[in-house]
């Protein structure tokens, strides 16, 4: 908990790339955050970012003393941005996913920030989009009955020819591991917001455009407790029927003995019930203008909330070590051709 009692919650950020500005934006309409430094190692889009501009991480945490640093660089920038952070006595941190280089990396930097008694948390932000809230909801009130699958069709569209993603983030291309490793990664927590810790993964990972290092079509079918499934579909080169295909990235059913929920690529949920022809729309189309139906500012306003009142965030780097194991049984699944259990042997899901 930090006591922002009798002043502003002080905010810094390291980092001004591309995604950044959602980042940004979000901590300027947070009531009660003073956002107080913008560090890049390129000075200039630090600057534009029109916060205090600096270009070394341990100059700004020396000069601006924030109370949360959000980390807002690549994972092989992360670790060592963390280490100086709690160095310089920072006690609340977000940091941006994939998380840290490897499993091994991700556990030490959480091990270092909880010794430390810092709160460091993971800004996954999909299951903070308004479409998932909504149906977490309708799940806990019954509204479908018992949940027998849930799918989703990744279908963004943005992933053909030689010149996929070099307008927005070029370093996709040479991403080794992609398709699961900065997307599907989504998922994963979602699925696990939604119906609980897996048990079982399968995973058929395929490379569709040449240009990709990684993969950028696949299936991976989630078994959980329950006898529940989720699917994962994903192929970044087709798109669905979406004004802004980004909204929700694709469409998703989740079905229950009762009824089935949909999700429309323009951000809206429908219910119909089971056996009859009609759905009734329980959140109208996403009309935010900005990314995922503002996730990014309400993962932050979730953050803030706990700080001030000493709850404890959804997203801790504990709690998404389980996500990192999933995404590597999953690749090792489609190394292996078979389904792996996540309950047993090299992928606890509490590691």
């Amino acid at each position: 908990m930090v006591d922002k009692d009798t002043g502003p919650l002080r905010v810094a950020c390291l980092g001004a790339g591309y995604f950044s500005r959602f980042h940004y934006d979000g901590w300027r309409r947070i009531a009660g955050v003073e956002l107080v430094g913008s560090c890049d190692l390129d000075a200039a889009r630090a600057r534009n970012t029109r916060a205090p501009a600096f270009d070394d991480l341990a100059t700004m945490l020396r000069e601006t003393a924030p109370d949360l640093l959000d980390v807002i660089v690549p994972p092989p920038a992360q670790a060592q941005a963390i280490r100086t952070a709690l160095a310089a006595g920072v006690r609340a941190l977000i940091c941006q996913k994939p998380f840290c280089t490897s499993a091994e990396e991700a556990l030490a930097v959480t091990q270092e920030a909880e010794a430390a008694g810092a709160l460091l948390v993971i800004h996954e932000n999909f299951r903070f989009q308004p479409w998932y809230r909504v149906i977490k909801a309708q799940l806990e009130a019954g509204a479908i009955g018992e949940v027998l699958q849930i799918t989703f069709r990744l279908r963004p569209g943005d992933g053909q020819g030689p010149d996929a993603y070099l307008d927005r983030q070029p370093y996709f291309q040479q991403m080794p591991r992609f398709l699961v490793h900065e997307t599907a990664v989504h998922w994963i927590d979602t699925f696990r917001y939604l119906l609980g810790a897996p048990s079982a993964v399968y995973a058929d990972l395929r490379q569709v455009n040449p240009v990709i290092a990684g993969e950028d079509a696949g299936y991976i079918l989630f078994d959980f407790p329950t006898g529940a499934r989720a699917l994962f579909d994903g192929n970044r080169l087709l798109d669905h029927a979406a004004t802004n295909t980004r909204c929700t990235m694709g469409e998703a059913l989740v079905e229950g003995t009762t009824g089935t929920l949909t999700l429309t690529g323009d951000g809206a949920l429908h219910l119909r019930h089971f056996g009859t022809q009609e759905s009734a729309c329980i959140l109208p189309p996403d009309t935010s203008g900005t990314f995922g139906g503002d996730c990014v500012f309400a993962l932050q306003s979730h953050v803030v909330s706990c700080l001030r009142s000493g709850a404890h965030p959804e997203n801790t780097a504990r709690a998404y070590l389980p996500v990192i194991a999933t995404e590597f049984a999953i690749y090792s699944s489609a190394s292996e051709g078979r389904k792996l259990d996540l309950n047993q042997g090299e992928f606890p899901n509490g590691r």
